[in-house]
């Protein structure tokens, strides 16, 4: 990763921080936007993931669209500069203020996932005098073998409608005089690598098509989801996901005649070029004989580990001392789950190492927090390095 080839210019910086390699996200970008280009497919990026001003800056030169989880997040993509009309809004509970701000920006669509939102959809683009674009998100029921925490697509889970509720309300979705309905959602789960999970997905989205079809939808896209997964174990063998073959999956498996395919990627577009960058505290251990290393970063900054015990590959890129030891890395929060991982091999490891906690560009600044009155940590990037 970068941190260890420049690990004596981020001397000079304020730790924690986030260090962003602008050039691997150029080229994770390229890399999704060559081979979406080979079947015309049209590609958003999931702004929750980061929502940091230079990345939406450079995602933006790219001709990325932004799939949006909340009205911030929404007025976010639009200050950034992206085009409304490249826009979709996503989210189990939209406020009223959030959709009338949806409505009157005319985004590309609102994915509306309960049927009373579409209710309320329908009136507020009646108060507005407008004819709103939305989609319907369905929930799949497939199993996405990931971690159940990121899994949305499984019959209970509370995202989307579900199938048989669609087919229950058909006729009264069809009457609602101020929606229109110009596109269906599916999204599975995140941080998915089992890609076969993904000719599931392809064979129920065909199925649902063609079904809600015959009881007279007329859908212009299909939107997907995103959900690929990245190498947090040894992220210098995979920095740039495999799009390709996931493309090629939805390729050989969607059959839905010339309706635009959609995709949303977030974390398989900046997880890699992001890392968190910490310094050693103190060293000490414990009545069990348990090496602890504390560092200066928290779950404050990197909530993942404590939240969904996720795993990001960790390394001490400024020690010079020889051997290794196993270590338990911990942060400074007043919690016994901030813990970024245990029993690591790190090289000998003392006060004033700088660590980098790997693939931390997805969730990662996004899901920051002040707890504890930490302040929010700062950004480094690659291509402004002093």
């Amino acid at each position: 990763m970068l941190s260890r080839q420049i690990a004596h210019k981020l001397r000079s910086y304020e730790t924690p921080f986030y260090l962003y390699d602008t050039a691997l996200l150029r080229q994770t970008l390229e890399s999704v936007v060559y081979e979406s280009k080979k079947y015309g497919y049209k590609v958003h990026y999931a702004i929750k993931a980061n929502y940091d001003d230079r990345l939406l800056a450079i995602i933006r030169e790219y001709g990325l669209g932004i799939d949006c989880a909340s009205g911030n997040e929404l007025r976010k993509a639009i200050e950034a500069g992206f085009d409304p009309k490249s826009i979709v809004y996503a989210g189990v509970g939209k406020r009223d203020k959030e959709l009338r701000y949806a409505i009157e920006n005319n985004i590309l669509a609102i994915n509306c996932e309960s049927i009373e939102e579409l209710r309320v959809a329908d009136a507020l683009s009646a108060e507005a005098g407008r004819v709103t674009d939305v989609a319907l998100r369905i929930n799949p029921d497939i199993d996405p073998k990931t971690n159940h925490c990121i899994d949305t697509g499984q019959a209970d889970s509370k995202f989307g409608i579900s199938y048989e509720e669609v087919l229950e309300h058909a006729e009264e979705i069809a009457s609602f005089a101020h929606l229109r309905i110009v596109g269906l959602h599916l999204h599975i789960g995140s941080q998915i690598r089992e890609l076969h999970v993904f000719e599931n997905m392809c064979d129920k989205v065909n199925a649902i098509v063609a079904n809600l079809e015959k009881l007279g939808f007329s859908f212009r896209f299909v939107d997907v989801g995103g959900g690929l997964g990245v190498n947090y174990d040894v992220p210098e063998n995979e920095p740039i996901p495999n799009f390709a073959s996931l493309f090629s999956i939805v390729h050989n498996h969607l059959s839905i005649g010339e309706r635009e395919v959609h995709f949303e990627f977030g974390r398989s577009i900046v997880a890699e070029c992001g890392e968190l960058i910490t310094s050693v505290l103190f060293n000490k251990t414990t009545a069990t004989g348990r090496k602890l290393v504390i560092v200066d970063a928290s779950m404050t900054e990197l909530i993942r580990p404590a939240l969904y015990g996720s795993y990001h590959n960790i390394e001490n890129i400024t020690s010079e001392a020889e051997g290794r030891d196993k270590y338990t890395i911990v942060g400074t929060a007043c919690e016994s789950t901030d813990v970024f991982d245990e029993n690591v091999s790190l090289r000998k490891t003392q006060r004033g190492d700088l660590l980098t906690i790997k693939s931390a560009g997805a969730y990662g600044m996004s899901m920051a927090s002040r707890y504890n009155l930490h302040d929010l940590p700062g950004a480094v990037y690659s291509d402004e390095l002093q």
